[in-house]
C-alpha cells in the first residue's frame, strides 16, 4: 500500500522515539542502583509518543502536552477499543513531571515502576497492531 512519503517518515520517528524511551526505562531500572524516577519519565515518554504517531498517521492535529489523558482522547475518538488501555495509561500522565525538581516526593518503589514499564509497552505494542508495518521501525 502507498503512503505519504514525509508521514510515514515522521510516523516512524516518533515510534523510533518511543522505542527508545522504553529500551532506557528498562536499562535504568537494571542499573544499580535503579533509577526508578528517570525509568518512570521514559515510560511516559514511551506512551506519549507512540499514542502521537498513532494522531500523526490519522491526520490528527494535537497540541504540545504531556498529558496522556488528552492525547488519549484523541485516540480514543480513532479506534474506541483501546479506551480502556488509554485510560489507564493516563495514570503516567505524572511521571513527565513529578520527580524531575527538588522537592519532588519521595522515589517510587521497584514495583510501581516495572508496572510502568509494563503499561507503557502495551501502550506502544497496542499502537504499532494498529499501524501498518511499512511505517514501524
Amino acid at each position: 500500500m502507498s503512503h505519504d512519503p514525509a508521514k510515514a517518515v515522521e510516523v516512524r520517528e516518533w515510534l523510533t522515539r518511543a522505542e527508545a524511551d522504553l529500551r532506557a526505562a528498562s536499562v535504568l531500572l537494571r542499573a544499580d542502583p535503579p533509577l526508578l524516577p528517570a525509568a518512570l519519565f521514559h515510560c511516559q515518554q514511551a506512551a506519549e509518543k507512540s499514542m502521537k504517531a498513532l494522531l500523526v498517521w490519522n491526520d490528527v492535529v494535537f497540541r504540545r502536552t504531556h498529558d496522556l489523558g488528552e492525547i488519549g482522547r484523541q485516540c480514543t475518538a480513532l479506534d474506541p477499543t483501546i479506551e480502556p488501555l488509554c485510560r489507564r495509561a493516563d495514570e503516567l500522565t505524572v511521571f513527565a513531571w513529578i520527580f524531575r525538581y527538588p522537592g519532588s516526593p519521595d522515589t517510587p518503589d521497584h514495583s510501581e515502576a516495572t508496572d510502568a514499564l509494563a503499561l507503557a509497552q502495551d501502550v506502544v505494542n497496542t499502537v504499532l497492531s494498529r499501524l501498518p508495518a511499512d511505517v514501524r521501525p
